[in-house]
């Protein structure tokens, strides 16, 4: 069963499936009631009325046929004014006679029906109404009605989270999509990001109130009715959403016209861009070519190969780079103006007409020119090149073999002139002979180098060089420097000739200085060597043997006088001939690194150690006295140095032997037996007179650094040295003072701890039995043996060996390795006295404190003397404990910290 028909055959079946469904289920027809009603209520109210019972107010059709007026903008026909039941039923036929008229076909909707109050057809007939005047002109690319209706909402909610419209009942069921809608036309009336899926009943109501408050769009759905059914009515949804459609519809037309608007302006806006590319690109390109055709044109270069090769390079950079650029600019212009004229064409514009100048037909002028001037040019060049490359590889030839002969001439004329050969040796000056003979064979091979240069130079001038004044002044200088070096070379030959001469005569004096000079050398270095000869004596003998020495060489200086002025005269002849022929060379010997004095008073030096036998000489002859000098005195010094010995030595061996005497009487006090006391006394009267004999050690201080300021280091007297007996008096000094100390703790300990006399004496003897070396210490094994012999039971097995090392880490906290008799006696104490404990510490203060875990400072300073009361109240800790009161302080961390286990 259905109530109405439309064009549209398939959508009818649909709704005749709706139908079915709407019978079956009661919720469905309440919400249809409200939201049918609400809406014929929001026409009506145009009209000045309203219904409130909609299968009631409807029954005598005059409020029906009101509203199809209202709907539709038409005039129905008149309305029967009686109130009889035919009247009723002739107004309601005149409503449905108007609603088929609009193309509607109803099926099984009669007037009686609507006049006697049937709440389905009514709702029906109101259906029918709903669909025809406000829904089915709905129209959304190309989808209609129920289609376009929700295409429109899934286009407007699709930015949207948590929103996916695909129908009109479970999809609006949340409110979210309600609120989507009216947020994509006003934003301003809806926050969005605040609204959650979690809260449907909230986001309807929401979109109800705005929709009703600023949309005027009546509430014709009920928040709860959707939110608690299983499926909400779907025509009901349909009906309301169709006024937010209506409500937004001007908002949509608006869009449609700026869209529309944006089009043509983009459009419009595109064309002016082209007509800007292609003004900008025809300015750009003109330029270009005005400005590259005068260089193409230009046919003139420096007349010079790398001029042109630049130029050849500069038009190939342009082919390459330059001009494909531009060929490509030239095509874009083109295809932009092509583009341009279809786009204005197509869009009904007129035809776009360049800046004057400017047009496609102007620009291919101006290339057709640039061509023109650039056909030629490569050609042109290229002959060019060509025949500078002619010139060029002569003028090429031309300097390479300038450069070669200047190059072999360099420093040959000043070779030539040198007097090199007046100062070097013979075999040097043959030498020269030889390589002069080999200079005047390659000065020969060289002249026919210089007959080409002047060949080459007359056919540049003949061909016309650009350079040719640069290269007659070459040529030139060479032919003049060729004749000159032909005349110094047969003078430089003579020259070596008589030079060999003098040199030879030069050479067996030199010969013979270096046969005798070299042994007398040899001997004066050995005389200097033993007359500075540093010595170190420690006795009167040694120094004795050192001055009869000396007695003896000077015996031997006749002899040596007469050897040295037979050697000066040997350098004064080679001299003499070396000022005669200006030899400045003569003077150095090939044989000997030596030179000697001459008559003049010059010294000849030689190249190297520059040795002078006068000087040497002379000096071997100053210092024979001052060896004598220096030998006396030496005496005298070992004199007084034995004296001193003598008296450092007497003294160190008496002090020595008394520092000895006393450790021994040191260790023999701590060893004997009797109490405490009387050991202590006997330490201090010790330590008295120790101090008295001070003075001793002051007067050997005094004689000791003498023996340093004479820089005496040994001394056969005595066995003892200053450091010696000074770290044998510290000794001393030390040994009592610890004694003293150790005695006076052993009888603080034995007070306080209690131990008897013999308790403290046989501890006293245990540990000094085990300690062999007398160091007043125990290493772990000989700390071990000590316990066992005491009565400890310490084992050899693993457990025994941890016991002893919980022993160690109690009587050696920091790991020396050893135990001292102090923390060996403190041990023993411990293990056979009572002494507190920190437990019995804390029980003390939960006593004080009345068995709390804290206390206060007022007890402390109540209970306990002032300074002590202060100690613990600077020292404990805040109390932090659940029952803790103000100013609570936790006793128990300071009596484990008093013990040790743990830090203040």
């Amino acid at each position: 069963m259905y109530y109405g028909e439309q064009n549209d055959g398939a959508y009818m079946e649909q709704e005749e499936e709706w139908e079915r469904e709407g019978l079956l289920d009661p919720a469905w027809e309440k919400q249809q009631r409200k939201t049918f009603t609400a809406w014929c209520n929001s026409h009506l109210r145009k009209a000045g009325t309203q219904i409130e019972e909609i299968e009631e107010d409807f029954r005598q059709g005059l409020k029906l046929m009101l509203l199809l007026e209202v709907i539709s903008g038409e005039q129905l026909p008149k309305p029967d004014k009686g109130r009889m039941r035919f009247h009723k039923i002739a107004n309601v036929n005149k409503a449905l006679d108007f609603i088929e008229s609009k193309g509607v076909k109803l099926v099984s909707i009669g007037p009686e029906e609507i006049v006697d109050g049937n709440v389905k057809m009514t709702l029906g007939m109101i259906w029918t109404i709903i669909l025809r005047f406000a829904i089915q002109d709905i129209s959304v690319e190309e989808l209609s009605a129920k289609e376009g209706l929700l295409l429109w909402c899934q286009r407007k909610t699709s930015p949207y989270r948590n929103v996916n419209v695909q129908n009109f009942h479970l999809s609006f069921k949340d409110g979210l999509a309600f609120c989507a809608l009216i947020h994509r036309h006003r934003p301003d009336l809806i926050d969005y990001s605040k609204l959650s899926k979690d809260n449907p009943l909230e986001n309807l109501n929401t979109a109800f109130d705005v929709a009703e408050k600023h949309l005027d769009i009546p509430r014709m759905l009920d928040a709860e009715d959707m939110v608690n059914s299983a499926k909400p009515d779907e025509r009901s949804v349909m009906t309301y959403v169709s006024a937010y459609y209506h409500a937004f519809s001007g908002a949509q037309q608006a869009e449609t016209a700026a869209n529309r608007i944006c089009k043509v302006l983009k459009v419009n806006q595109e064309n002016e861009r082209l007509m800007e590319e292609y003004e900008r690109m025809a300015s750009d390109l003109l330029e270009w070519i005005k400005r590259t055709t005068p260089w193409l044109e230009n046919r003139t270069t420096d007349n010079t190969l790398p001029g042109t090769q630049s130029k050849l390079e500069e038009f190939r950079e342009y082919r390459r780079k330059h001009k494909p650029p531009k060929l490509e600019e030239k095509a874009k212009l083109e295809t932009v103006f092509n583009t341009l004229q279809t786009r204005l064409r197509l869009s009904n514009r007129p035809a776009y007409l360049p800046t004057e100048g400017k047009m496609v037909s102007d620009i291919a002028k101006a290339w057709k020119g640039l061509e023109f001037a650039e056909k030629g040019f490569e050609d042109w060049l290229l002959s060019e090149l060509q025949r500078l490359e002619r010139l060029d590889h002569l003028a090429q030839k031309f300097k390479h073999k300038c450069d070669i002969h200047e190059e072999w001439a360099h420093g040959k004329e000043d070779m030539l002139q040198s007097t090199d050969y007046k100062k070097c040796r013979l075999n040097e000056l043959k030498a020269f002979k030889k390589k002069h003979e080999a200079f005047e064979s390659d000065l020969a091979a060289h002249q026919d180098r210089v007959e080409q240069i002047a060949a080459i130079a007359q056919e540049l001038n003949a061909l016309e060089y650009h350079d040719a004044p640069a290269v007659n002044a070459r040529c030139q200088r060479i032919c003049d420097q060729w004749d000159v070096l032909g005349t110094l070379t047969q003078k430089r030959r003579v020259a070596l000739d008589e030079a060999e001469r003098i040199m030879e005569r030069i050479d067996q004096l030199h010969l013979e200085f270096a046969k005798r000079a070299a042994p007398f050398n040899n001997w004066m270095d050995g005389a200097k060597e033993d007359l500075v000869d540093m010595f170190i004596v420690h006795t009167t003998e040694e120094i004795q043997g050192l001055i009869d020495a000396h007695e003896q060489f000077k015996q031997t200086l006749g002899e040596a006088d007469k050897e040295f002025n037979a050697i000066i005269g040997l350098v004064n002849e080679v001299q003499k001939i070396g000022m005669q022929y200006e030899i400045t060379g003569a003077s150095v010997n090939p044989y000997t690194t030596l030179s000697a004095q001459s008559e003049d008073g010059e010294t000849e030096k030689v190249t190297y150690h520059h040795e002078d036998i006068a000087n040497k000489w002379t000096e071997v002859r100053q210092l024979v006295p001052k060896r004598d000098g220096v030998l006396q005195q030496e005496m005298i010094r070992q004199q007084n140095n034995e004296r001193l010995r003598l008296q450092f030595a007497k003294k160190a061996n008496t002090v020595g032997q008394w520092i000895e005497r006393h450790l021994d009487h040191l260790v023999s006090i701590s060893l004997q037996s009797g109490s405490l006391e009387n050991t202590l006394t006997q330490f201090k009267s010790f330590d008295t007179e120790v101090h008295q004999y001070k003075p001793n050690i002051d007067e050997l201080e005094r004689y000791n650094q003498e023996v340093q300021e004479a820089m005496i280091f040994e001394n056969r007297h005595t066995q003892y040295t200053m450091e010696s007996l000074r770290v044998g008096w510290e000794q001393l000094l030390t040994a009592i003072a610890r004694n003293i100390n150790e005695t006076e703790n052993q009888i603080l300990t034995r007070d306080s701890k209690g131990i008897t006399e013999d308790q403290m004496d046989e501890f006293k003897k245990s540990f000094n039995f085990f300690d062999k070396k007398k160091s007043r210490r125990l290493d772990p094994n000989e700390f071990k043996q000590c316990l066992v012999s005491l009565g400890f039971n310490i084992g050899h097995d693993r457990q025994g060996d941890a016991e002893l090392q919980k022993m160690m880490a109690i009587v050696d906290p920091n790991g020396t390795g050893f135990v001292t008799f102090e923390a060996f006696l403190d041990f023993m104490t411990r293990e056979t006295t009572d002494t507190d404990t920190a437990e019995q510490v804390m029980q003390s203060f939960k006593i004080l404190s009345g068995d709390q875990p804290y206390i206060t400072a007022e007890i402390l300073r109540r209970e306990l003397p002032p300074d002590q009361a202060e100690y613990c109240i600077a020292r404990m800790a805040p109390y932090k404990g659940p029952d803790a009161v103000p100013g609570a302080l936790d006793y128990s961390s300071f009596s484990t910290a008093l013990y040790g286990e743990s830090d203040l």
